[in-house]
This record gives structure tokens, C-alpha cells and sequence, in this order.
């Protein structure tokens, strides 16, 4: 592995801005961000990204190739969640196994941010169509894991439209894909008035939420010590196995390395956003006090320090 490229990602000003908060924490700073203020930025990073994929997705062909990648894309999401449910149910009660599977077999959109960027720094754009894919496999695996929790659980299905309609109609999702349809439906002439919004303060907004982020990671970091080391090692292995595995098999469904790089942090990545939101209704009994802190505070720096430059080795050398 070439471990100037992980130098070149722990040199990054978000992800320092991320290590920032965590420290902030730990030395018991009254740094804060205010929840309105985190609110807003998360809307505007989800705004950003899903307008400029509409934009760029405009410009494609609905081909052949393109279906095989949203077919791909959706698949990730029902396996993952199957095959982890099954991994952690063997340690956990069924309830907190369907949501951390809800969550690894989910996608984080701030990780997919931070992804874009890493991967445009090296000179690949990223086509529009992969904001759409990482769109699509938001939802499917909360879907896959209160199947398996009710079947496990002996009772009936639950509130199973109810709960498509909340992953359908959660903020994130509506905002990513709205923003997504709008930027593709937009006249470019008129969409280059907003171009400064949309891109030129985007990476300063990203370091602000990173920021943020550490600091919820290290307020929550401790309560996983309550859960031994299960949580440690699957928050910490398994992302990475996705990354790895979804590296080298992308190669046969695409030959585009950007789509590749994508595919493969959009398989390590889980939601803390989405999942969450799902879970309360989906799965009250499950504990957020363990996968909340096991996808933020472990696997997304995880992916953005270790996996990124991991994933992007494997990408290049096969």
C-alpha cells in the first residue's frame, strides 16, 4: 500500500477539522456547534451534492451500463444487512443486531462528501449518477432488517408501509433527492447563477460539519465500553471487508475509477442519519446508545483515514 496517500488524507482539512472536535472533548473544551446551525449545513451539504449530481446526471445516457450499476448499487444494500444481521445476532439481542445492520447495510451521505472529495483531488469527477445509486441503497436495508427482526422476533410484519413510507419521506432523503431531481430538471444557464453556493464554499462547510462530528463522536465514543469488544471489532473490520471485497469486484461492473472508488466507500460507510430516524419507529427497542456511536465514532473515521487510501490502492492495482 502506498502510505503517502494516507498521509495526504490525515493531512486533509476536514478530517483534521474532525480530529479537532474529538480533542475538543477530551479536554473537556466548551466548544460547541449549535443544533440549528448543525441542522442547517447538513441540509446544505445534502443540497449540494444532490444538485450538482442532477446536474451532471443530466448529461448522461440511461444505457445498459448505467442499469447494471443501480442494480449493483441496490444489491449492496439487501446483502450487507443480511449477512451482517446473522454475524451480530450470534452476539446481540435481534433488536440491536437489525438496527446496526440497518445501519452498515445503509450509507452515509457525509461519508460519500468526503469521499467526492478525496476522489476528485486525484483528478477522477465523480459521475452524477452515483449521488442517484447512493439515493437508491439509503433505504432498502431498513426494510431487509425489520423483516428479519420481526421473523426472529416470531410476530407478524410491523408497520411495514409505514416504515417505507418514513424511510421514503425522511428529511435526508427528500432533501438528496429532491435536490438530485431539481439539478437535473434545472436549465445550466440558469443553475451557473448558484454555482458559488453550490461549490465554491462546499469544502468549507464540510470542515465546520466534521467538525461537529468529532465532537459528538467523542461525547459518545465512551458509552460503547458497556458492549465489550463486539462492537469495537465489527465497527472496525467489517466496513472495511465491504470496502475491500466491493473494491475488487466492481472491476466487473464498471471500469470507471471514480464509480469504483464510490461503490466501494458506499459499501464500508454506515448511517448515523437515516437508520436513526428509522429505528425509533422500526425498532423502539433497540439501543442507539451502540449503533449510533459505532458508525460515527468508529467506522466514519475509520473509512476516511484508513479505508479511503485503502480502497483506492486495491481500485488501482487491480
Amino acid at each position: 500500500m502506498n502510505f503517502s496517500l494516507l498521509l495526504e488524507n490525515l493531512t486533509n482539512p476536514a478530517l483534521l477539522f474532525f480530529i479537532l472536535g474529538i480533542v475538543s472533548v477530551l479536554i473537556k473544551s466548551d466548544l460547541s456547534i449549535p443544533d440549528h446551525t448543525s441542522k442547517f449545513i447538513s441540509l446544505y451539504l445534502l443540497f449540494s451534492i444532490g444538485f450538482k449530481g442532477g446536474q451532471e446526471l443530466s448529461h448522461e445516457h440511461f444505457n445498459q451500463a448505467l442499469v447494471i450499476k443501480l442494480f449493483f448499487g441496490f444489491s449492496l444494500s439487501i446483502f450487507i444487512p443480511l449477512y451482517t444481521f446473522f454475524l451480530l445476532k450470534r452476539k446481540l439481542n435481534i433488536y440491536d443486531a437489525a438496527a446496526i445492520a440497518a445501519a452498515y447495510g445503509s450509507v452515509s451521505a457525509v461519508t460519500f462528501v468526503t469521499a467526492v472529495t478525496y476522489i476528485e483531488l486525484k483528478g477522477y469527477p465523480v459521475s452524477g449518477h452515483m449521488v442517484a445509486i447512493m439515493a437508491l441503497m439509503e433505504f432498502p436495508a431498513i426494510i431487509i432488517s425489520i423483516f428479519l427482526m420481526s421473523i426472529f422476533d416470531q410476530q407478524k410484519e410491523q408497520r411495514i408501509g409505514g416504515l417505507v413510507k418514513h424511510a421514503l419521506t425522511n428529511g435526508s432523503v427528500v432533501m438528496i433527492l429532491g435536490s438530485l431531481i431539481i439539478g437535473f430538471l434545472a436549465n445550466p444557464l440558469q443553475a451557473e447563477g448558484i454555482r458559488p453556493f453550490t461549490t465554491d464554499i462546499f469544502k468549507g462547510f464540510l470542515s465546520i460539519f466534521l467538525l461537529n462530528m468529532g465532537i459528538i463522536s467523542g461525547s459518545k465514543l465512551k458509552d460503547l465500553f458497556n458492549y465489550g469488544v463486539t462492537p469495537f471489532l465489527f465497527a472496525t473490520i467489517v466496513p472495511l471487508f465491504n470496502g475491500c471485497v466491493v473494491a475488487y469486484i466492481s472491476h466487473f461492473i464498471t471500469h470507471d475509477t471514480s464509480d469504483q472508488f464510490i461503490f466501494s466507500i458506499l459499501a464500508a460507510s454506515a448511517s448515523y442519519i437515516a437508520v436513526p430516524a428509522a429505528m425509533k419507529i422500526a425498532a423502539p427497542k433497540s439501543n442507539p446508545g451502540l449503533f449510533i456511536p459505532m458508525a460515527l465514532a468508529i467506522t466514519f473515521p475509520i473509512n476516511i483515514t484508513i479505508g479511503m487510501p485503502l480502497y483506492y490502492f486495491i481500485i488501482t492495482m487491480c
